[in-house]
């Protein structure tokens, strides 16, 4: 790193505690979880109960999971739209794996791999073939999409192997799913890294412009690739976690993950035009996704109203996060 790009990182790295305190910008969508939580408890009696916590934090996992890695793409100022077919081709792949190998419980690094491995291909099209992300993951969402329903031959396989089902359903802490406790760990991970690492501090820094993290001698090529890796790598993650929770992998795994993760992402604060938010408000944009999911399934909700509902809160978030960076520019 050349010295301008020191003096440019350095005062930023002293505003950045390791871990991030409450602000402002934050009371707002913590009082929507807490609103959702008592307007559905007084909706339906079934919402309150630690059954349903239970089941409200397993599906609030995977999705946690990989909402982390789009964070990162998202907060230097892209977009990554293949998020569910890199889950559907690493679900595919993996159930195959796993049932036509011996390799057992080592699928779980494997199916990291393909993931990053996806999101490598997706960081080199954008990056080096200077092709906007938006364009570069529609023309891979269909790629990997393709590929995925062709291993599955338009079924769901189911694996085979007895016990992989308590990586994700099992309860080292009684009522809390395996998967969510493995989120909450890699949450804890992925904000650290966000906010005490170089690699967390370039992103900010290519969001807030790409000139300027040029101009202080950031690759920013470099990073972009690293990025839509990483995000690649947690999507795998997330995958083989919602395989085991599933118990099997079908045409239809992953398929609502691009509006749920986009919805949490922004929802949680972390603006589309990059440099505002981090994985640290992702969680409350999780909870509030998941909340919403899990209390109108309760209520009898039909699923084609579910999505109107969820498509209007992204709507609403990116209104309220428009005005607030428009106040903070102002002042």
């Amino acid at each position: 790193m050349t010295a301008d790009a020191d003096h440019l990182v350095r005062p930023a790295e002293r505003r950045l505690p390791a871990w991030p305190t409450i602000d402002k910008s934050l009371w707002l969508p913590i009082a929507v979880v807490l609103g959702l939580i008592a307007f559905f408890s007084f909706a339906t009696d079934s919402f309150a109960t630690m059954r349903n916590f239970t089941a409200v934090s397993g599906q609030a996992g995977a999705l946690l999971i990989v909402c982390l890695g789009g964070t990162f793409v998202i907060l230097m100022g892209s977009i990554d739209l293949s998020v569910g077919a890199i889950v559907l081709f690493v679900a595919a792949a993996s159930v195959q794996i796993l049932n036509n190998t011996a390799i057992g419980g080592a699928v779980f690094f494997a199916a990291a791999g393909i993931g990053a491995a996806l999101g490598l291909i997706n960081g080199l099209i954008y990056a080096f073939g200077r092709i906007p992300s938006f364009v570069a993951t529609l023309g891979t969402l269909s790629i990997f999409s393709g590929l995925a329903l062709q291993i599955l031959q338009g079924r769901a396989i189911q694996f085979d192997l007895p016990g992989f089902e308590e990586i994700a359903i099992g309860q080292l802490i009684p009522r809390l799913p395996n998967i969510a406790l493995c989120a909450l760990v890699a949450w804890a991970a992925v904000v650290f890294v966000a906010r005490r690492t170089r690699f967390g501090r370039y992103m900010y820094l290519i969001g807030g412009g790409e000139t300027v993290a040029r101009t202080a001698g950031v690759p920013v090529r470099r990073y972009k690739v690293y990025a839509f890796t990483l995000a690649g790598l947690l999507t795998g993650v997330g995958a083989i976690l919602m395989v085991a929770r599933l118990g099997a992998a079908g045409p239809s795994i992953g398929q609502e993950l691009l509006l749920n993760s986009l919805a949490a992402i922004v929802v949680g604060g972390t603006s589309l035009a990059g440099g505002v938010g981090g994985p640290h408000r992702t969680l409350i944009g999780v909870l509030i996704i998941a909340i919403i999911d899990n209390g109108l399934n309760l209520m009898g909700v039909t699923q084609y109203s579910q999505m109107i509902v969820k498509g209007a809160v992204v709507i609403a978030a990116v209104l309220v996060s428009r005005e607030r960076i428009f106040s903070a520019v102002v002042k």
